[in-house]
């Protein structure tokens, strides 16, 4: 049975893995490791060992913590806000693109959904 904590952690793996745009092959090769593992990691499968997490976070560009957010430490279990809105494909990739744009103009274009989510 899958560990809700193993679970939330591999789904925090796949977010940041799309995010910075790489393959489950890339990030495999970058940790020594076979893609097949980062499969099991993303899906819960397969717990990541406290090395195993500390490498990842190494070649994701955040800190071990950042696979930890969203847990609630006394259930062990994620906090639901609104859905998991990341679990969805369009989501990362608008996400992606979106840091994608030059800070300045991302700032605009921030401002401007900002303003049309109130006219809403």
């Amino acid at each position: 049975m899958k560990h809700p904590v193993d679970v939330h952690v591999g789904k925090r793996i796949r977010h940041r893995r799309w995010m910075i745009g790489i393959t489950q092959q890339q990030l495999a090769e970058k940790v020594g490791i076979k893609f097949q593992q980062i499969q099991k990691y993303e899906t819960g499968m397969n717990r990541v060992s406290a090395s195993r997490l500390w490498d990842i976070s190494e070649v994701l560009g955040v800190p071990v913590a950042f696979f930890f957010e969203g847990l609630d430490s006394k259930t062990a279990a994620v906090k639901e806000v609104e859905g998991d809105i990341m679990a969805d494909k369009e989501a990362l990739q608008l996400v992606r693109s979106y840091y994608a744009i030059p800070e300045a103009q991302r700032r605009r274009l921030f401002d401007l959904a900002r303003v049309l989510s109130d006219a809403a």
